[in-house]
């Protein structure tokens, strides 16, 4: 029963396809969706699952590994129809999933605003708009460091820290992979920073990409750019 399914959600965005990688964690008595991708996404979500024959009604728990709205938009309508599954984050994430704080996104974008040039303004306060209509979600389960379940035959929590500050990503014992979140993305078949012009803080976000290949896992799952599996040499 223990399984790891990599999901392709294919969308458009400013005139260009572009695919989001969500992970489906199987075991025994969880079904676990690791991130879920932007508002209105939840029919994308459902008919990607049942293409990979797992039924949307079995979810369990949905982990989000940061507050970014490509991250957790989506959780909203997710839990409003299925109430029953439960919001995994970090502690520090929740507060800002959960709105008790203000997204640092938004926080960061509006600061933008007053330097972007005249021709990019309605791009940021488009985005600024975007980001205000998330809505918050209660986390039921806060995971920190360490922290170990039997997701998909055994999985531990790992702190990332750099793109936003309470990011997390997942090492999977049994197949020894990373589902990494934005702590790192896939370029021209490499490992790299996400988007280092929005990273929070970016000597962490190098220090957390390092952590994460120094465990030399044999597959890393990446929400930008799928799976990328390490050739050794």
């Amino acid at each position: 029963m223990n399984q790891i399914i990599m999901l392709d959600i294919n969308f458009q965005y400013q005139n260009e396809t572009r695919t989001i990688h969500p992970v489906l964690l199987l075991s025994t008595n969880d079904v676990v969706l690791v991130d879920c991708g932007y508002p209105g996404f939840l029919p994308l979500l459902e008919d990607e699952m049942k293409s990979k024959g797992i039924n949307p009604d079995s979810l369990t728990k949905v982990l989000i590994t940061h507050h970014d709205d490509d991250h957790m938009g989506a959780l909203f309508e997710i839990k409003e129809k299925y109430p029953n599954i439960k919001v995994v984050a970090s502690c520090v994430e929740s507060e800002y999933i959960s709105g008790t704080r203000k997204s640092l996104r938004l926080l960061q974008a509006e600061e933008m605003l007053n330097v972007l040039r005249e021709e990019q303004k309605q791009f940021g306060i488009q985005f600024c708009k975007s980001l205000r209509k998330i809505k918050p979600v209660s986390v039921d389960i806060k995971v920190k460091n360490g922290e170990y379940f039997d997701w998909a035959g055994g999985c531990e929590i790992v702190d990332t820290p750099g793109h936003m500050p309470g990011h997390i990503s997942l090492y999977l014992k049994e197949s020894n992979s990373v589902i990494t979140g934005d702590a790192a993305v896939i370029d021209d078949n490499k490992l790299i920073i996400a988007n280092p012009q929005f990273t929070l803080d970016l000597d962490m976000a190098k220090d957390s990409l390092n952590k994460l290949m120094s465990m030399d896992a044999d597959s890393y799952y990446c929400y930008h750019g799928g799976k990328f599996e390490n050739q050794r040499r």
